[in-house]
């Protein structure tokens, strides 16, 4: 095929030998089957942010880290050079997501490059040798539900402990090779220490898994892992061996008025027999 313009620079570097076919186009990003280094591989083209179909990327940025204090300031300006970095720091988050989670041993496509607004990454393929599908192409036995779930839940919580939120998973960014799911699609993973945002998109994330899978096995509907892995990592004991019940509930005490007002009037009284001691 013709070579995308977006790839033409790869291309005269010798970072891709040749395009093969276009994978996917998706609301972040254009997809391509590459041939780099003699591997079958994929290239990732990010889209212009005018482009992109995802909304709220400021609960997404909070925390993300940003070279100098003169990179942050034109992003807070919004100005032109501003917003250059701000995708910038967009792209760049999936990047060292990848490498991060990759080395913490969950199981995402495997990173080679990044160049110039397109990432270099392994090809996740069926069994056949083929694109994988995503979780969503399939249909699942409810064995297989439970199984691929459990493993989920142990990725997330692994994730978890390298510091990272998905912060948009679900069964559309999750593909199944022959080893079981891949999780893909990290631009806007997020800090789990510097966003606070992190504890309601991992809960997010796990209510999408358990929604999704609760199709095939409907047990999985009244699980609550979220919560449970939060406070766990929250309290410095959630380690990626650490063993989840999801039968989490988070217990709220009515509050005692009477009680409180009791307090109250006994400090009131209090204060009125001191007044009267001073003034004896």
């Amino acid at each position: 095929m013709k070579t995308p313009k977006s790839l033409e620079t790869l291309v005269r570097d010798g970072l891709i030998d040749k395009v093969v076919r276009p994978l996917k186009s998706g609301k972040e990003a254009a997809v391509y089957v590459v041939l780099s280094e003699g591997e079958i591989r994929c290239a990732k083209v990010y889209k212009e942010s005018n482009k992109r179909g995802f909304h709220k990327q400021a609960l997404y940025q909070e925390g993300r880290k940003v070279r100098n204090t003169r990179q942050a300031r034109a992003m807070e300006k919004n100005s032109r050079f501003g917003r250059k970095q701000q995708e910038e720091v967009w792209q760049n988050a999936e990047v060292e997501a990848l490498y991060k989670l990759s080395a913490a041993g969950v199981r995402v496509p495997h990173p080679y490059n990044f160049f110039e607004g397109v990432l270099l990454m392994e090809l996740v393929v069926d069994d056949q040798g083929g694109a994988a599908p995503r979780l969503n192409d399939l249909t699942l036995t409810h064995e297989l539900a439970i199984e691929y779930h459990s493993h989920l839940i142990k990725e997330v919580v692994r994730m978890l402990c390298a510091g990272i939120v998905h912060g948009d998973l679900s069964e559309f960014n999750i593909l199944v090779d022959a080893n079981g799911p891949v999780i893909i699609d990290l631009p806007q993973a997020v800090d789990a220490s510097a966003n606070n945002n992190a504890p309601s998109m991992l809960e997010r994330d796990v209510n999408n898994l358990a929604e999704y899978f609760g199709r095939f096995a409907p047990e999985l509907l009244e699980t609550n892992y979220g919560k449970e892995m939060w406070k766990v990592y929250e309290s410095g004991n959630l380690k990626p061996e650490y063993i989840l019940t999801g039968n989490y509930r988070q217990i709220e005490k009515s509050a005692d008025v009477a009680s409180v007002m009791r307090e109250i009037n006994d400090a009131r009284d209090d204060a009125i027999r001191r007044k009267y001691e001073q003034t004896d």
